[in-house]
């Protein structure tokens, strides 16, 4: 039996259309690390529709998806879990902290980075 390659891959969102890509690499059984920061410039809006979408898919594939820092979320396929640090219950929820005209400077331990 072959199986096909699993990958870990980097991708941003940049466009409320970019879900659809998204969708299609988790379904193919890869592992996302999506940046967010990109699509929240442009509309807070538009981004907390796409990780509300997003999480939908991947929790109703049997997949997970967690907030990865301020600015990445991080989804896998199902048969793989993301660890969580111990805590009242699981966290369906993925947060969005960026703003809309937040300053790429910020990466480099600005305001709101530990």
């Amino acid at each position: 039996m072959t199986h096909s390659p699993v990958y870990v891959k980097a991708l941003p969102l940049q466009e409320l259309d970019d879900v659809e890509s998204v969708k299609e690499e988790v379904k193919a059984g890869n592992i996302l690390i999506v940046r967010v920061v990109p699509l929240a410039r442009k509309s807070v809006e538009e981004t907390k529709l796409a990780i509300t979408e997003l999480t939908d898919y991947v929790k109703g594939l049997g997949g997970d998806i967690a907030r990865l820092g301020e600015e990445r979320i991080v989804i896998t396929p199902p048969g793989i879990r993301i660890w969580r640090r111990e805590s009242s219950g699981p966290s369906t929820e993925v947060p969005i902290v960026v703003e809309a005209g937040q300053k790429e400077a910020s990466r480099s331990g600005g305001p709101g980075l530990p």
